[in-house]
């Protein structure tokens, strides 16, 4: 039987492990409940923040969609349904992804099918590397946090310096990834010299989208905006991306 990254017993697989994250979800919700009546939390208030909590979930949930939408075409619908349902995000799939298929000698986005062997390496690649900061919390997540605490106690100013740092340290890492193809404006290959400045384009233009919507944020007090800001940005990316690609590649 030929291999097909959207077999129908995937999409079982995968459908039975979002359907436990699911159920426990409902059955800590439910505890809750039952704990905050418990305590006398005025029910009017619980039942706003349910409702205000299920509405702000649509944006998050709307850049999920896009990203599971961006990546099935190379890796099928159930691998990033799982991936980005669970544990996971765009930027670090995507990186995790082509990591696995350029060792195969592959291109992300180029895949015209896979055998089984090639996904399963791909599966492997993008599930058990995230798992290391989940293993990693219980290990040094509280002696991580007491050293943080200490250092607020100590010197607060410093503290947001450090913490500031490790979160550009981060950002700064993903950017690498925008900037890798620079080097074909002068390096000669079976490609437009200057398709290296398409990741760099696109990330203008989410950039500048995300400082509108700060701005909106500041000036005209909307608020709300802060919520769908990443979606908003995220869209305007991708639809730039098609109109940017014709042009430089």
């Amino acid at each position: 039987m030929e291999f097909s990254i959207n077999h129908p017993v995937l999409f079982v697989l995968v459908g039975l492990l979002v359907a436990a994250v699911l159920g426990q979800s409902v059955y800590f919700l439910v505890k809750a409940l039952r704990r905050a009546k418990a305590i006398g939390m005025d029910s009017g208030k619980l039942r706003k923040t349910i409702r205000t909590a299920a509405i702000f979930t649509i944006a998050p949930a709307v850049a999920i969609v896009i990203s599971v939408i961006a990546l099935s075409k190379s890796l099928g619908l159930p691998l990033p349904w799982l991936r980005l349902s669970v544990v996971g995000s765009l930027s670090y799939e995507t990186i995790a992804a082509e990591n696995a298929v350029s060792a195969m000698g592959l291109t992300l986005g180029k895949i015209s099918q896979l055998t089984a062997g090639q996904y399963v390496t791909i599966v492997l690649v993008m599930t058990i590397s995230i798992m290391m900061g989940i293993w990693l919390v219980p290990v040094i997540g509280k002696k991580l946090l007491g050293g943080m605490s200490s250092l607020k106690d100590r010197d607060a100013k410093w503290a947001d310096v450090l913490q500031n740092a490790m979160f550009i340290g981060m950002i700064a890492a993903f950017l690498g990834y925008v900037f890798c193809d620079f080097s074909r404006l002068w390096t000669p290959g079976d490609y437009a010299p200057t398709s290296g400045l398409i990741p760099v384009c696109v990330l203008a233009v989410s950039a500048v989208v995300m400082l509108i919507c700060g701005l909106l944020m500041k000036k005209s007090k909307w608020q709300w905006v802060n919520d769908y800001a990443l979606p908003i940005s995220l869209l305007a990316g991708m639809a730039a991306a098609i109109p940017i690609t014709a042009w430089l590649s």
